[in-house]
């Protein structure tokens, strides 16, 4: 998959596609749905894939602080969008500029010159360009004039209920991991490199694999049992922290990971860490001593729900472990 940032970027060679425009914030089923039927169209047509996004997301612009966390940062939106048939992200930076940008302007230099879209699909509420003027038969008007089709996206149901990004993001707030997975249609994953930390957790006897999630908050918050990729006999257990770390007055997102009956280094690592259950929320503790003891606790019922996972089907183990 060809990562192209920014519509300065394009080139001739670009020119002749079938795409999609979206925010895919955690390219949920939903999302692998338009995948899939942007791949079919690209068959048929012989041409390669478009996948159009944006960063920051529009409603982070729009909102600053006040817009809803992401379930994804970018680079792991990156990441899940290679394990399906898309063949070039374009990435649009989500600035005044483009906020203004009149819809026909839009379609015009960017989907028509640019990209020469031959089939486009999009969502029937899709809205963009300046005051949220564009909309989808804005589209089907100007595919009929400049010769391309415009498609809607099939709305994939799980439960009852349309899988979206807002309903994922419901599931992981209240720490449905279960639902969270069954949306997603795989774990809820967070990559990352090892960074150095202030050896806090080593300090505490839990040495921990800092991962450092930047400056937009996330969905997940909490302290979860996970699984981790990335690392020699792989996948290992642990327990995984998400968020600011009250305790230690943290001011940035961190995932630290403990890892279960391991010992080695792994600065520098590339890690791709599953969470799978969450084991209690995020608290802030009066002294170091509370909160090594509570770590000890999580180790504990992070081993309870990894012997209930393992239990075979039928046995007389819930699924989430035996709370400590």
């Amino acid at each position: 998959m060809e990562l192209i940032r920014g519509a300065h970027n394009l080139r001739p060679r670009h020119r002749g596609s079938v795409a999609t425009i979206g925010n895919f914030d955690g390219v949920h089923l939903g999302h692998q749905a338009v995948l899939g039927q942007l791949a079919e169209k690209g068959a048929e047509l012989g041409l390669p894939t478009v996948v159009i996004t944006f960063e920051p997301l529009p409603r982070e612009h729009f909102l600053g602080d006040a817009a809803p966390p992401r379930l994804q940062r970018f680079r792991d939106k990156v990441l899940a969008l290679r394990r399906f048939s898309v063949d070039r992200l374009l990435c649009l930076r989500f600035d005044a500029h483009l906020a203004a940008m009149p819809a026909q302007t839009f379609i015009d230099r960017l989907l028509v010159e640019r990209l020469g879209v031959r089939y486009l699909v999009v969502g029937d509420d899709f809205r963009f360009g300046h005051d949220r003027s564009g909309h989808f038969q804005t589209l089907q008007e100007a595919g009929r004039a400049q010769g391309f089709e415009v498609a809607h996206m099939h709305t994939f149901h799980i439960d009852g209920g349309r899988v979206s990004s807002t309903r994922i993001r419901r599931a992981l707030e209240t720490g449905d991991m279960d639902t969270a997975e069954k949306l997603l249609g795989r774990p809820y994953r967070i990559n990352g490199r090892v960074l150095h930390g202030d050896k806090q957790g080593q300090r505490l006897g839990f040495p921990t694999a800092n991962l450092r999630l930047g400056h937009n908050p996330m969905a997940v918050r909490g302290v979860f049992a996970v699984e981790v990729f990335g690392v020699p006999g792989e996948p290992l257990r642990g327990v995984a922290n998400a968020g600011r770390r009250p305790t230690l007055n943290g001011l940035d997102h961190r995932l630290e990971v403990h890892l279960l009956d391991f010992h080695g280094d792994l600065y520098g690592r590339h890690l791709h860490v599953d969470l799978l259950h969450r084991l209690r929320d995020e608290t802030r503790f009066d002294t170091l001593e509370a909160l090594q003891a509570q770590i000890a606790r999580d180790v504990r019922n992070a081993r309870a729900f990894f012997r209930a996972h393992d239990a075979p089907a039928g046995a007389d183990t819930p699924r989430d472990g035996t709370p400590d």
